[in-house]
């Protein structure tokens, strides 16, 4: 009925008609979705993007680099953050919103508790990821038991020692506080 060509246009208008009647927010997820496509499909890592928005500027993009830089700390949200900190100069977040194309992990919620945006938009559900083989349940299940009970073993070693750097943190009138 249709010809191939015909067919495209139609896909390309009703993305350009879907475009214009997106929110905002919805605008700032579509660049998140794109920033995770592109890195997924460069093996950096699995299939996660991340922006940072201040006002209606990004100031910080991120995807899944896990593979890329063989550190598993390089989650879409922390590789976000550190951009969106470095392009800033600030280690705060304050007045910024987070927009990432998954709930976060444990990891990465901890992370964006400690840049401290002021609003976190995410996609697909814990349940996506883990329908994706990116199963983080163990975590939170860890993270709800005793030290002792733990996987991994947990043994802390010369607390006597390393409280000095507390004494000394507490003491020290000129420290910056985050």
């Amino acid at each position: 009925m249709f010809d191939r060509g015909v067919i495209s246009f139609l896909h390309y208008l009703k993305f350009v008609v879907d475009l214009f009647c997106m929110t905002r927010e919805e605008k700032f997820m579509l660049e998140a979705v794109k920033v995770g496509t592109q890195g997924m499909r460069a093996k950096e890592g699995g299939p996660f993007g991340c922006v940072i928005v201040r006002g209606d500027e990004i100031i910080g993009r991120g995807c899944n680099r896990v593979l890329a830089t063989k550190d598993p700390t390089s989650h879409a949200e922390v590789v976000a953050i550190r951009d969106a900190c470095k392009n800033i100069g600030d280690f705060q977040l304050t007045g910024c919103e987070l927009y990432t194309t998954c709930e976060p992990c444990p990891m990465c919620l901890g992370a964006i508790y400690w840049a401290r945006p002021s609003k976190v938009y995410y996609a697909c559900k814990q349940e996506d990821a883990a329908a994706a083989g990116f199963d983080d349940s163990f975590i939170y299940k860890e993270l709800d038991k005793p030290i002792e009970g733990r996987k991994i073993p947990m043994i802390c070693i010369s607390r006597d020692t390393a409280t000095n750097m507390f004494e000394e943190w507490i003491a020290n009138s000129d420290k910056t506080l985050y």
